[in-house]
């Protein structure tokens, strides 16, 4: 093969690929229904001119045996009046008009079977076209599915792709690392805060000051005393009570018989 017979096929190639991709199969299928009724008006309207040629037909061949018919009842009137020469004659008639009618009934008899033929070639064709109507709708719904299953296995091949679902296991891990970072920062800003660690642990060993404590070492160092504090409310109530109530039984002793 040429270069130019293969420069020929590549761009046929080319052509067709992108016809098949224009392709839409419910346009296409209407279409074709619409070309197929198309020629099956016309074959409807060619079949009609046969059908129309053979009743011609037939009524001529009718025409002639009704000629022979006449002619013949012409014969026997002859031959009643008594007049042979008449009836011979119109015998002879007779048989022309029997002989154009058994051309015509030939011919007739041909078209018939042709226009029967045609007929039938009609009906067939009519009978597709009504099923290529009812198969259209499941054909488009077969291809809307086909379309519509198509579309959806290329969005879950494009979810699938690895370069998306890295970006995301990307982004993730960045964000756990800043979290990481954000809490070190944290730790670090409470343990180096400021001040002598040192200092810390021996300043939390000290016990806790005494407000009353520190004022009587005060007052001791100023010299000066305080009387004992009074005893909180309560305290030693039970002692002081006790106490009284022996020394009261004490004074109303008169001899040892009450005690």
């Amino acid at each position: 093969m040429g270069i130019f017979g293969r420069i020929s096929t590549l761009f046929k190639a080319e052509a067709n690929a992108a016809i098949d991709k224009m392709e839409d199969p419910e346009k296409v299928l209407n279409q074709t229904i619409r070309d197929m009724t198309e020629q099956l008006n016309q074959a409807k309207a060619k079949i009609a001119e046969n059908i129309a040629y053979e009743k011609r037909l037939k009524i001529q061949y009718d025409k002639a045996v009704e000629r022979a018919k006449e002619w013949e009842n012409k014969a026997m009137m002859a031959v009643n009046g008594n007049r042979d020469d008449l009836a011979a004659e119109a015998l002879g008639r007779q048989a022309e008009a029997q002989k154009e009618a058994d051309a015509f009934r030939a011919q007739w008899q041909t078209q018939k079977q042709g226009c029967d033929k045609l007929k039938e070639q009609l009906k067939n064709m009519n009978n597709k076209i009504e099923e290529a109507k009812r198969k259209k709708a499941l054909l488009v719904a077969q291809a809307k599915r086909a379309e519509a299953s198509k579309t959806i296995h290329e969005t879950l091949a494009g979810m699938n792709d690895a370069s998306a679902f890295s970006t995301f296991d990307r982004m993730a891990e960045k964000v756990e690392a800043l979290e990481a970072q954000a809490q070190a920062s944290e730790e670090l800003a409470t343990e180096y805060s400021g001040g002598d660690d040192l200092e810390k642990e021996i300043n939390s060993l000290k016990p806790a000051v005494n407000n009353n404590d520190a004022l009587a070492a005060l007052k001791a160092k100023m010299g000066k005393t305080s009387a004992a504090p009074a005893p909180a409310a309560g305290e030693g109530s039970y002692d002081s009570q006790y106490n009284n109530a022996a020394a009261n039984k004490l004074q109303n002793i008169q001899s040892w018989d009450d005690l």
